[in-house]
């Protein structure tokens, strides 16, 4: 696979610091049961890479040292991992939130129908990618029978009572371009998704996120193979908003990768670019769990201007 990561290095991009730590995003592992091709991760059915009850046990012990407020499951498909429900279950007793980022396609996997339940159970926030409303689109991006396979997801945690009013139990839903493209406008497009899943499927959810495609991992290579590498990166410079810098998600979180090692963010994790340390190496989730993150310099290349193009875009869809 072609890669990006040499060539966003060299980067202009504005220094920024780290505020007060309110988010622990960990990634569980790079397995999932979908290849998709806007994937950052690289995500897929063949890899092995799946963080350990050890590591796990760790996660746990820093949320209640730090107070964190939110932990933010992602992977590959989260659910896959077998410390999943472990993992939900004692972060839901010290009282934490817990982010599922859940591929739904995941919940009607054989072997994994109890799922829904279990995050309805511990009131688990499922934010679910769903990269269009248009059966084309989305099977077009993750794959024939995606779309049927999902819409059959969604109505099934509907029916537990997610995405209903009044229910306490939050569904969210993202939406990626199939392309190079910037997302459209986040209000706009949410207000098309809930009349057009409600009109023709009957699904309700509670908000849209719209994430912009990041030029890394499987993406970027995708880029570089069809020579949209350069117009895209134009495209995202060109769009660079300064306000947008103040509520990037790097400010408040930081992530963790399958084996415990730390960095500012899901992209940084996937280009290898740790947290900023004197002696430039990777540091474990064990070597800071006394320290406070808050005023940290945060690493930054080319790629934040992703983050912060246009109307912006984090795990939480469109800054402003």
């Amino acid at each position: 696979m072609l890669d990006t990561r040499p060539l966003l290095m060299v980067s202009n991009f504005p220094a920024i610091k780290r505020r007060k730590l309110e988010t622990l995003q960990v990634n569980l592992g790079y397995l999932c049961n979908l290849s998709c091709i806007h994937c950052h991760v690289n995500a897929g059915p063949k890899r092995t890479e799946l963080m350990d009850r050890e590591t796990v046990d760790q996660v746990l012990t820093f949320l209640k040292h730090h107070d964190i407020q939110t932990l933010d499951l992602t992977g590959g498909s989260p659910e896959m991992n077998p410390h999943f429900k472990y993992l939900v279950t004692e972060a839901r007793q010290l009282g934490v939130d817990v982010i599922d980022r859940c591929n739904p396609t995941i919940l009607v996997e054989p072997g994994y129908e109890d799922v829904a339940a279990f995050l309805a159970e511990y009131e688990v926030i499922v934010t679910a990618s769903l990269p269009c409303y248009a059966e084309q689109n989305v099977d077009k991006q993750r794959g024939k029978g995606v779309y049927e396979e999902s819409i059959r997801a969604l109505k099934m945690l509907n029916d537990l009572g997610y995405g209903k009013p009044g229910s306490g139990l939050v569904l969210n839903l993202v939406y990626n371009p199939v392309g190079a493209d910037l997302p459209p406008p986040q209000q706009a497009l949410e207000r098309d998704y809930k009349q057009i899943l409600m009109e023709q499927h009957g699904i309700e959810f509670n908000e849209l996120f719209v994430i912009t495609n990041m030029p890394i991992s499987r993406f970027g290579g995708m880029l570089l193979a069809r020579g949209e590498y350069y117009d895209y990166m134009s495209k995202l410079k060109d769009s660079y908003q300064p306000a947008n810098l103040k509520t990037v998600m790097c400010r408040t979180l930081i992530s963790v990768d399958w084996q415990g090692y730390v960095y500012d963010c899901d992209f940084n994790q996937m280009l290898d670019m740790p947290i900023i340390a004197t002696d430039k190496s990777r540091r474990h989730l064990s070597e800071v769990l006394e320290e406070d993150m808050s005023g940290q310099s945060i690493s930054v290349a080319d790629h934040c201007y992703g983050c912060t193009a246009g109307q912006g875009s984090s795990c939480g869809g469109a800054l402003v």
